[in-house]
């Protein structure tokens, strides 16, 4: 097999529909727009959700319940075998810390560390959540935990 051998697989690639190339080409003329109306226009057709002045589906279902996914806090999570190998012995685990270690990305109103993976390192953890599992794993390490006060949003 040489490269100047090399060819797609069959029915890989596929010929681009050329409008308006002439009347022989089968798409010339009207382009396969068909004659006058709305659709046949440039810029022309209908927005998303329109039924012809009927009124919509979505208009015309009930609207009921309230759904608290908008005011929630977005959480980050950050697993204890991650902080293990980015952290050094006695440094200080914190938002900003996390973010340096780009551990967090994105903007979150609170961290969360996991207790998934091992810690053999001692380290000061400050303002954030803390599992059962993960606080148990940090202070059988050596290190503390100074947990997030509760925000009242």
């Amino acid at each position: 097999m040489n490269l100047h051998s090399l060819k797609p697989n069959r029915g890989a690639k596929h010929r681009v529909k050329r409008l308006g190339c002439g009347e022989s080409s089968g798409l010339g003329k009207t382009s396969g727009r068909g004659h006058k109306g709305q659709k046949s226009r440039s810029g022309g057709g209908v927005r998303p959700g329109f039924e012809g002045g009927q009124m919509p589906l979505h208009r015309r279902l009930p609207k009921r319940g309230f759904n608290n996914i908008r005011f929630q806090d977005k959480i980050a999570v950050v697993n204890v075998s991650s902080i293990n190998e980015r952290f050094e012995d006695g440094d200080t685990v914190n938002m900003e810390t996390l973010k340096k270690a780009r551990l967090v990305k994105g903007t979150y109103d609170a961290v969360k560390l996991l207790g998934n993976g091992s810690i053999e390192k001692k380290l000061t953890v400050e303002g954030c959540k803390v599992s059962t599992s993960a606080k148990e794993k940090i202070e059988k390490a050596g290190g503390t935990i100074t947990e997030a006060e509760k925000s009242s949003k």
